[in-house]
C-alpha cells in the first residue's frame, strides 16, 4: 500500500541518560502504602507461623517464637508433618495451585507473563498455607511466601489505578522488598534481590519505588520486630595475604554444595510426576519425609533461625552440624520437590552454614565466620545473586569487617553455578513449564547506534510528477520491492511498492495520471541521521512500516533509506563483536638470522 507524509508522526523523545518522567514521584507515593502493606504482612506471617508451631507442637494458643529443637520424638512428629502437607494439598487443588512452590519463581512468572496481577485469593491462601507448612515442621523459611505474599500486595493496590504492566511490577516488587525487609532488617539487600532477580531491569523507575517501599518498611520494622539486626555477630578475622583466596575456596565448595542440590531437587520433583496418585497428595508424602527427618534430628525441622545463631555463634558439636545439615538436606528436597509451600532462604542459610562451620574446622578463625560465609555463599550461589548475598550476610549480622570475604565467597559460587548449570534453582521450575528467562542484563545496542551508522545512502527513488506507467514498469523489473517518492525539491512524500504497481495494472484507467495523485494519506513515517535506531525500530512498529526515509532534518532532503536488514545487522555486529578474540599488542618476532 502507498503511503505518504500527510501526517507526520509525533517528534522523538528526548534523548538521556533515562526515561524517566513525573509518574516516578506517583508510584513513589504508592510505594510507600505499599510498603506499609508489606511489612504488616511480614508480621502477620511470623506471628501465623509461630501461632500453628505453638499450636501444634507444644498444645498452647501463643504467637511468640518457638524451636522445635525440643519437641517430643514421638509418633506425632510424624504425623503433624503429613496432616500439614494433606491441609496444603487440598488448599491448592480447591483454592489456588499458584500456592505450591517456594513463591519466588511464582513472582518472577506473574511478573513476566502474568502482566504482573495477582489474585486475592493468592494473597490470603499463600501465608495461610506457608504457616501451616512451615508450622507443622516443614523446613522452609518465611521470604518467600512474604515475597509472593508482600508482591501480591503490590499487585492488588496496582490493579485498583489505571497503570502500566510495567507501572504495577515496580509496585509488585515494591511490595515484595518490603516484606523481605520487615522479617530481616535488611533494605539494602531487599533492593538488589528485587535488582538481581524481580525487576529484571534497573531503571529509575522500578529502583526508586522499590527503594522508597524498602525504607519505609524498616521505619516499621522497630515497633514490628525489633530494631537489631536479626543475628548479632561480630568476628575479628585476621587473614594473612592469601586468606581472601581460602575465602573463595569457600564459595567455590558452596557453589558445588548449590549445583548437588538443585539437579538432585529438580530429580525429584521428575520423581513425584512419574507417581500414580493425584499432585493434591504429593505433600502429604514429602511430609512423612519430613517427620521421619524430625525423629533423627528435631532441630532440622521449622525455619531455624535458631539453628543459624547457633552456627554463627559457635554453640554445637561438629556432630551435631554433621547431622543438622545431612538431615535438613534430605527434609528440604523431599518436602520441596513434593509441591509444597514454603521458601528457600532461610534453608540455604543453614545448609551454607552447617557445610562453612565443618570446613572452618581445618581453618583458621571462629568457626562461626566460615558459617557465614558459607550462608552467603550458598544463597548467592544457588539464587545467583552474589550482591544480595553479600549484603543480606552484613544486615543479618550488623558486620561490616566481613564484606569483602563476603564478596569473594558469593562471587566464587556465582562462578561455579553459573558455569556447572544453566538454570538456577528459581528459574528451571519457570522453564519447566515452556518460558525462557535470561538474567543477562546490558545495555540495549539499538539505543547506542545511530541511524547514519546502518543507513543505505545510495537511494534508487521515484519522482512524485512521474506517470503511473514509468513507475508500473520500475517496480516489474524487480531491482527493489520498495521505491521511495519524493518530490522536485528532493523530499519524500511517499513509498510505493510492487503491490500498488500491481494494483494500478489490474485497475487500469491511470494514463496521464501521477504517481503523486495516487498516494493516499496514510501517515508516512522519517527519521533523521542523529537519531538512534530505537526511534527507527518505534515507528516501523508505529506505521506498520518497514522501510523508512531518512531525511535532513534542516531542509527535509531524503539523504538514505534504512530498513529492517540494516536494523538485524546492528544485531549481528554486536554478536560478532562479542565473539571476536584478537590480541592487539603481541610480541616482536626476533629476527631470523642471515
Amino acid at each position: 500500500m502507498t503511503v505518504s507524509a500527510a501526517h507526520a508522526p509525533s517528534s522523538a523523545r528526548p534523548l538521556g541518560d533515562f526515561r524517566a518522567d513525573r509518574r516516578l514521584l506517583m508510584l513513589a507515593a504508592m510505594a510507600v502504602v505499599v510498603g506499609t502493606g508489606g511489612a504488616g504482612a511480614a508480621w502477620m506471617l511470623i506471628k501465623l507461623i509461630n501461632l500453628v508451631t505453638n499450636l501444634v507442637w507444644f498444645g498452647r494458643l501463643d504467637a511468640g517464637a518457638a524451636s522445635l529443637a525440643h519437641a517430643a520424638r514421638t509418633p506425632w512428629m510424624v504425623a503433624a508433618p503429613v496432616l500439614g502437607g494433606l491441609a496444603i494439598g487440598l488448599m491448592a487443588r480447591f483454592g489456588s495451585e499458584k500456592i505450591r512452590g517456594h513463591g519466588i519463581p511464582e513472582a518472577i512468572e506473574a511478573i513476566l507473563i502474568g502482566g504482573s496481577r495477582m489474585s486475592p485469593k493468592v494473597a490470603v491462601l499463600k501465608p495461610v498455607s506457608s504457616a501451616i507448612s512451615i508450622g507443622t515442621g516443614g523446613p522452609f523459611g518465611a521470604e518467600g511466601p512474604i515475597i509472593m505474599t508482600g508482591g501480591a500486595i503490590g499487585s492488588l493496590f496496582a490493579q485498583c489505578f489505571h497503570l502500566s504492566a510495567a507501572e504495577r511490577k515496580t509496585l509488585l516488587v515494591a511490595g515484595a522488598a518490603a516484606g523481605m525487609t520487615a522479617i530481616f532488617g535488611s533494605p539494602v539487600a531487599a533492593v538488589l534481590l528485587a535488582v538481581e532477580l524481580l525487576l529484571f531491569e534497573w531503571r529509575p523507575r522500578s529502583f526508586i519505588p522499590v527503594t522508597a517501599a524498602a525504607v519505609v518498611s524498616t521505619c516499621w520494622r522497630p515497633a514490628l520486630f525489633g530494631q537489631e539486626p536479626l543475628f548479632p555477630f561480630a568476628a575479628d578475622l585476621s587473614l594473612p595475604w592469601w586468606g581472601l583466596l581460602v575465602c573463595a575456596g569457600v564459595g567455590v565448595v558452596a557453589g558445588l554444595q548449590s549445583a548437588i542440590l538443585t539437579k538432585l531437587l529438580y530429580r525429584l520433583e521428575d520423581a513425584f510426576e512419574q507417581l500414580p496418585v493425584h499432585w493434591m497428595w504429593w505433600p502429604a508424602l514429602g511430609g512423612l519425609v519430613v517427620g521421619l527427618g524430625g525423629l533423627v534430628e528435631p532441630r532440622a525441622l521449622g525455619v531455624g533461625y535458631d539453628v543459624i545463631g547457633d552456627l554463627l555463634g559457635g554453640h554445637l558439636l561438629a556432630t551435631a552440624v554433621a547431622a543438622i545439615l545431612l538431615v535438613k538436606a534430605v527434609i528440604w528436597l523431599g518436602a520441596l520437590s513434593s509441591g509444597t509451600s514454603g521458601g528457600v532462604l532461610a534453608p540455604l542459610l543453614i545448609l551454607g552454614g552447617a557445610m562453612g562451620w565443618l570446613v572452618g574446622l581445618v581453618l583458621p578463625g571462629p568457626h562461626g565466620v566460615w558459617a557465614l560465609l558459607g550462608m552467603a555463599a550458598m544463597l548467592g550461589g544457588t539464587m545467583r545473586a552474589p550482591l544480595t548475598g553479600a549484603v543480606f550476610a552484613v544486615e543479618l549480622t550488623g558486620d561490616l569487617h566481613l564484606l569483602t570475604p563476603l564478596l569473594a565467597a558469593t562471587a566464587a559460587a556465582y562462578a561455579v553455578t553459573v558455569l556447572l548449570l544453566k538454570r538456577s534453582i528459581l528459574t528451571e521450575k519457570i522453564a519447566r513449564r515452556g518460558q525462557h528467562i535470561t538474567r543477562e542484563y546490558g545495555i540495549d545496542p539499538y539505543e547506542l547506534t545511530r541511524v547514519q551508522d546502518v543507513m543505505v545512502r545510495q537511494v534508487d527513488t521515484l519522482p512524485a510528477d512521474g506517470s503511473i506507467a514509468e513507475a508500473v514498469a520500475v517496480l516489474e523489473a524487480g531491482r527493489h520491492r520498495i521505491y521511495p517518492v519524493i518530490d522536485r525539491q528532493g523530499r519524500p512524500v511517499g513509498l510505493v511498492s510492487r503491490a500498488d504497481a500491481l494494483q494500478w495494472r489490474i485497475e487500469g484507467g491511470h494514463k496521464g495520471e501521477q504517481i503523486a495523485d495516487l498516494i493516499s494519506d496514510a501517515g508516512l513515517g522519517v527519521v533523521h541521521p542523529q537519531d538512534v535506531v530505537t526511534r527507527a525500530v518505534d515507528l516501523m512498529l508505529q506505521n506498520d512500516q518497514g522501510r523508512l526515509p531518512v531525511t535532513d532534518p534542516a531542509t527535509g532532503r531524503l539523504v538514505g533509506l534504512v530498513t529492517r536488514k540494516d536494523l538485524l545487522a546492528v544485531r549481528a555486529s554486536v554478536t560478532q563483536s562479542e565473539g571476536e578474540r584478537r590480541a592487539y599488542f603481541t610480541p616482536p618476532r626476533r629476527m631470523a638470522r642471515a
